[in-house]
C-alpha cells in the first residue's frame, strides 16, 4: 500500500493489470430482488439515471438508498439520491431509505435491519450493487462479509470521458482508483470486507 498522494502515485504495469483483472469486476446483468444504492455526492444524477433504466427495463422490484449526511450538506446522500431516482421515474414507494451511514461497511449494517423489516432478508435472493466505478467490487465485498446468501451482481457509473480499462491515463480517475484498490488488502484483513467473487 502506498503511504504516497495517490494523484502523484504512476501503478506499474502489472498492478493496472491485476486492477482491471480483479477490481473492475464486471457481473452479467440478470433481474434481481433489490437494487442497493451506496451513497455518494459524485455523479448522482448519472447513478439515478442508471437505476431508473434498469428499472424500466424490468431488472429489480425494490430499491435501498443508503447514505448520511456528509460535511458540507444539510441532507443525507441518501435524501439526495432518493430524489433523483424518484425524479428519473422510480416510483417513491419502492425506494428504501437509510439516512446515518458514513462507508461503505456501514451502508449495509444500517440497511439490513431496514430491507428485513421491509421485505424481509428471507425474501431477497439476489442484490444489484450501484455505486462508483473506482470503488468497483469493495460493493459487493461489503455485502457479502454481512450478507452472504445473497446473489450479487455489479453495476458501476463514472462521468469520466477515460474509458474504464484506461483509468491509469486520466490522473484524478486514476487517484480515485488507486485511493480504492489500497483499501482492499487492509479491509479484508481488518474483517470488514469478504472475498468476492468467492474462488
Amino acid at each position: 500500500m502506498s503511504t504516497r498522494d495517490d494523484g502523484a502515485r504512476l501503478p506499474t504495469a502489472d498492478e493496472i493489470a491485476e486492477i482491471n483483472h480483479t477490481h473492475l469486476i464486471e457481473t452479467p446483468l440478470v433481474p434481481a430482488d433489490l437494487l442497493f444504492m451506496f451513497g455518494s455526492r459524485e455523479d448522482v444524477a448519472l447513478r439515478a439515471d442508471t437505476a431508473a433504466k434498469l428499472w424500466r427495463e424490468g431488472y429489480f422490484r425494490w430499491a435501498i438508498v443508503s447514505g448520511g449526511v456528509t460535511p458540507g450538506s444539510e441532507q443525507s446522500e441518501c435524501t439526495l439520491i432518493k430524489a433523483a431516482m424518484i425524479a428519473a421515474g422510480i416510483p417513491a414507494e419502492l425506494v428504501l431509505e437509510e439516512h446515518r451511514a458514513m462507508n461503505t461497511g456501514e451502508n449495509v449494517i444500517f440497511s439490513l435491519p431496514i430491507i428485513d423489516a421491509a421485505l424481509g432478508l428471507a425474501n431477497i435472493r439476489s442484490v444489484i450493487c450501484l455505486g462508483n466505478t473506482w470503488t468497483a467490487r469493495r460493493y459487493p465485498m461489503t455485502l457479502h462479509r454481512h450478507w452472504p446468501e445473497v446473489e450479487k451482481i455489479l453495476i458501476t457509473v463514472d462521468s469520466f470521458a477515460t474509458p474504464r480499462a484506461l483509468w491509469h491515463t486520466d490522473a484524478e480517475f486514476r487517484r480515485r482508483m488507486l485511493h480504492e484498490w489500497d483499501k482492499i488488502e487492509p479491509y479484508k484483513a481488518k474483517g470488514f470486507i469478504a472475498e468476492w467473487p468467492e474462488a
